[in-house]
């Protein structure tokens, strides 16, 4: 009977021991709701416009540079329905879909790594689709936007007014 307290130890410390090593540090900051000092991002940040939502500061506000070191596509290149999404975030809506313009938890941690809330998606509609398909478009709160083409396998950064 004394292997039950030895067992159920060596199993709780197992876990622990699990949980650090595949969950990381993003999990911490999602138990807690607080980032833990190596999920920061090491890149300086970049302020938010005066009383701008994240992603909704005016069309001529500086864009900012490409802070994620992600390969970059102009805006021109942008399918049309994500420079419809792109015109649509400016002008803070309307969004045909009730999840757009929220938070996005960058749980692939392909993005820079920033706090919780700091990212919010949007769907760029796929012709043909008949749900939201694949494609989005993610904005950080210091400016910069992201388009994904494959569900958040992969990202590049929009280069504004190109």
């Amino acid at each position: 009977m004394r292997k039950r307290p030895t067992i159920a130890l060596l199993l709780t410390g197992l876990l622990a021991i699990a949980l650090f090593a595949f969950g990381g540090p993003g999990l911490l900051e999602a138990i807690t709701g607080s980032p833990t000092p190596a999920a920061s991002s090491s890149a300086a940040p970049v302020p938010d416009a005066p009383g701008s939502a994240p992603g909704q500061g005016p069309e001529s506000a500086a864009v900012p540079a490409n802070p994620s070191g992600l390969p970059a596509i102009r805006e021109s290149e942008l399918p049309v329905e994500g420079r419809r999404t792109l015109t649509l975030i400016r002008n803070g809506g309307p969004y045909s879909y009730r999840q757009d313009n929220q938070t996005f938890g960058n749980f692939e941690r392909i993005l820079p790594r920033q706090a919780s809330g700091y990212y919010r998606e949007y769907t760029v509609p796929t012709p043909g689709e008949s749900d939201r398909g694949a494609r989005r478009i993610v904005t950080g709160a210091g400016g910069e936007k992201y388009y994904t083409q494959d569900h958040y396998d992969s990202f590049k950064f929009i280069a504004e007014g190109s």
